[in-house]
């Protein structure tokens, strides 16, 4: 489990530690850094994916994700911008960060940055596990600085290549068969798994009918809704699955239909003398059923996020979601980004729940009623 997820220099977020819960939900206004709380988490499972520098490229460069409010000197870049961003997290065993920064060229590398077309994309600058929660020089176990990667054996530091590009993560060294800790921790960021805006609009791929596979886990764009839930009635937790629709929708049966290899959805409603189909269903129910499929996977993450779940949804359906919601987190670590408040409130029930609420001070994201140096948790970035 993630305990600790830390942020310095990103968007709005000068600094930002936080301690993690089984259940964590984050909510706040418009603005006050939820989605920029949740893209460092999803830059952070880039980098197990090759697509860290893509997916800063995405939002617009590095040099648009600096911080950009006031900043003390100690963060200032040469140019008068913050020179680094930076990234990690602690967890019960291993922890990891990374520092992202602007191309600097050494000296008789100006040629090489006049002649290529990508002198602004992003360089990882520094990236480092260690075991344990708790940063110290002693307990790290791999290091990475520019294009060198070194690992810690029982003899001492070896060095595991001196040629790593710098939009190349040590992830991507092919080191694991050397560092079990390169694979260990790889293979954790790899297992989390990231849900929000599901398409419920008259085109959405989960109203269509779909071939069907086995499927445990429910993919990204829930295109493949029909055979996720058909896998957790075979292979999963049928009773939960039913009982997760009826707490919605009470009377109502759902079943997958098969044509030719093709699945599509029906729901059984009271009252009703035929099914509606899947192209009938209200944009609610439809993203309450994909939750469905999310939630009760038969093959549960390490880390499952889901971004503002509510979208669409009936305030009456909040509290069957947040029952599934504490349920999953029970065989899963669960982030939560809400602005419902009936939501969180359901959400309270959680025995392991930690939440927070964000506001911007002075244009800075910051924990509503923490503000003080000892307030956070126990988080060193190494140096």
């Amino acid at each position: 489990m993630l305990q600790i997820l830390a942020v310095e220099n990103y968007r709005s977020i000068q600094r930002l530690e936080l301690s993690l819960g089984r259940l964590t939900v984050v909510t706040g206004g418009n603005g006050s850094g939820k989605s920029s709380l949740y893209r460092t988490l999803r830059l952070l499972a880039d980098t197990a994916q090759r697509g860290v520098v893509a997916g800063i490229a995405r939002e617009g460069g590095l040099e648009s994700c600096f911080w950009a409010g006031s900043h003390d000197q100690s963060a200032l870049g040469s140019g008068g911008s913050p020179a680094r961003m930076r990234l990690g997290f602690a967890g019960e065993d291993f922890s990891y960060a990374m520092t992202l920064g602007m191309p600097s060229p050494s000296p008789g590398e100006s040629n090489r940055f006049r002649e290529t077309f990508f002198a602004q994309d992003p360089e990882i600058k520094h990236e480092i596990i260690w075991a344990g929660p708790v940063y110290r020089p002693a307990s790290v176990l791999v290091e990475r600085k520019g294009p060198s990667v070194r690992i810690r054996t029982d003899s001492g530091w070896r060095s595991l290549t001196q040629e790593l590009a710098p939009f190349y993560s040590l992830f991507d060294t092919g080191g694991a068969v050397d560092s079990p800790e390169i694979g260990a921790v790889r293979e954790l960021i790899r297992d989390w798994r990231f849900y929000d805006h599901f398409r419920t609009d008259a085109a959405s791929p989960a109203r269509q009918p779909q071939l069907g596979t086995r499927t445990p886990v429910l993919s990204a764009s829930g295109s493949d809704l029909a055979a996720a839930l058909q896998t957790i009635r075979e292979i999963g937790d049928p009773q939960a699955l039913d009982l997760a629709i009826d707490d919605a929708f009470p009377g109502s049966r759902m079943e997958v239909i098969r044509e030719g290899g093709l699945f599509t959805l029906s729901l059984h409603q009271t009252g009703l003398f035929r099914p509606l189909t899947a192209s009938e269903f209200s944009d609610g129910t439809l993203r309450y059923l994909l939750l469905v499929a999310a939630l009760l996977t038969p093959r549960p993450p390490g880390l499952m996020v889901l971004n503002e779940p509510e979208n669409s949804l009936h305030p009456d359906l909040l509290p069957a979601l947040a029952r599934l919601i504490i349920n999953a987190c029970t065989r899963s670590q669960v982030w939560i980004v809400s602005h419902s408040e009936l939501l969180v409130r359901a959400l309270r029930e959680a025995k392991e729940l930690v939440s927070f609420e964000l506001e911007k001070s002075d244009g800075r994201t910051q924990i509503k009623g923490k503000g003080g140096l000892l307030d956070g948790p126990l988080w060193r970035w190494p140096a």
